[in-house]
């Protein structure tokens, strides 16, 4: 597993870099938020939500009461599962519209579980499942805070743009409504009125100043609907989980396939292929024994050299399965060894107070392994350093190196690859490796003590 480091960076798309496609502004983002569509869009959610939750406040609340009133009955069972199951269908109407306003992504809950067909057994995997009970909560819910966050996007919204515009209300009131400005304060003797030219500035100022802050206001507001559609309307923490575990599970038996593959190939091609023209010289040389005893013993010595090059690439073979000196020695050891037969000086630094559990230690070895190899193909550097430590339940393990840079997982190559086999463990990939260099790449892995089993 290798990738080209000299590749590049990634340099037409990232920001901040000659050639981005980042869309330049020349208005900050607080002076340019009033106007971005993603403010209209945001404003447009909290503007819909107090009709959509009245109505699916109204129609869960009616029907859960319904259900519940006729569960002495044979009736509420099929009444109450119709209202989860409403309820289910507004969230995925709440998901969409999320994901067309707010920009939010948010996967689809896990679906019912029917072990078999029936509208028994359908009402009874609605009425188990979570993700029903949570759309039914979230039509509770919702409905309050809809209302609260109405009532202030729409007050501070007005409120901002009719300070900002007030010059232009002073002049229409005077002209054709005979008023001298906006009342502040009024009673039998005494009124106020915005009718000079500092108050008015003033009061576009205000207005100006609560323009800007209102977009910022609304994403605040919009912020607690993300939190309510994400935790109740999305999958549960246990079905990622499972999701997030099968996929890993499909990475392990895909990575165990391709290495299984590679010893074959290996062993086809490389010692196995030795050992069969071994034979075949060995027949020879048995044949010839006794008319050219001296051409015999010259094709026995070069079939003794066959057997030293097919041995050597037995034990390479056997050590890309698992060293041996990383079972009896350790960690330090074994990545010592593999530093020796790298291309540029390598230095080794392994602070553990104990060895990890088996599996943990194999995979920090090949790690350190891969990127080592990357080192001495393509990152064209004079020097590399290998650091491993321990913080609290955490394998660390960091290689850097001094080549030119230009490492990136995102490009499909042996750092993507060796990125999902670490995510498979719940390891953790880093590259940070800017064009130029230097490059320095972090893996985080699970911490076992060697005693667990």
């Amino acid at each position: 597993m290798a990738t080209e480091y000299g590749q590049g960076y990634g340099l037409d798309g990232g920001p901040g870099f000659p050639g981005s496609t980042e869309r330049r502004h020349r208005l900050p983002a607080a002076l340019r938020a009033p106007v971005e569509g993603r403010t209209w869009r945001e404003l447009g959610y909290v503007l819909l939500s107090l009709p959509i939750s009245i109505l699916l406040f109204t129609y869960a609340v009616t029907m859960v009461s319904l259900g519940a009133g006729l569960l002495v009955t044979f009736l509420g069972i099929p009444v109450l599962a119709a209202a989860l199951a409403g309820c289910r269908g507004f969230g995925a109407l709440e998901r969409l519209r999320a994901r067309a306003l707010l920009g939010m992504e948010v996967a689809d809950p896990e679906p019912l579980r029917m072990k078999r067909p029936g509208a028994m057994a359908w009402m009874g995997a609605v009425l188990k499942s979570g993700a029903s009970w949570r759309a039914l909560l979230y039509a509770v819910l919702h409905l309050p805070w809809a209302v609260f966050s109405f009532v202030v996007a729409v007050n501070v919204w007005v409120l901002g743009w009719a300070l900002l515009t007030y010059p232009l209300w002073f002049w229409v009131f005077p002209m054709y409504a005979g008023q001298d400005g906006i009342q502040l304060y009024g009673d039998e003797t005494h009124r106020v009125y915005l009718d000079n030219p500092f108050e008015i500035t003033v009061t576009a100022l205000v207005g100006l100043l609560l323009t800007i802050a209102t977009p910022w206001i609304v994403r605040a507001l919009t912020m607690v609907d993300r939190l309510l559609v994400h935790g109740l309307l999305g999958p549960s923490r246990l079905a990622s989980r499972v999701v997030e575990l099968e996929s890993d599970r499909g990475v392990v038996v895909d990575t165990a396939a391709a290495d299984l593959r590679r010893i074959e190939r290996d062993l086809h091609d490389g010692a196995q292929a030795r050992l069969v023209a071994l034979a075949m010289d060995l027949g020879l040389a048995k044949e010839k024994l006794q008319e050219d005893p001296e051409t015999a013993a010259r094709m026995v010595d070069e079939a003794h050299g066959e057997v030293k090059t097919a041995l050597q690439e037995l034990r390479d073979l056997a050590r890309g399965i698992h060293p041996a000196v990383l079972t009896d020695r350790g960690l330090d050891a074994a990545l010592s060894a593999v530093a020796s037969r790298c291309t540029v000086p390598v230095q080794v630094e392994v602070d553990l107070a104990e060895r990890p559990a088996p599996a943990i230690e194999g995979i920090a070895y090949f790690t350190v392994s891969e990127l080592l190899q990357n080192v001495s193909k393509h990152a064209r550097a004079t020097w590399a350093g290998v650091e491993v430590w321990r913080t609290e339940n955490r394998l660390m393990l960091q290689v850097v190196d001094n080549g030119v840079g230009g490492a990136d997982t995102s490009r499909g190559s042996g750092l993507a690859g060796l990125a999902e086999r670490l995510d498979a463990v719940d390891g953790i990939l880093v590259v940070d490796s800017p064009a130029g260099g230097p490059t320095r790449v972090t893996a985080e892995l699970p911490w076992r003590g060697a005693h667990v089993r």
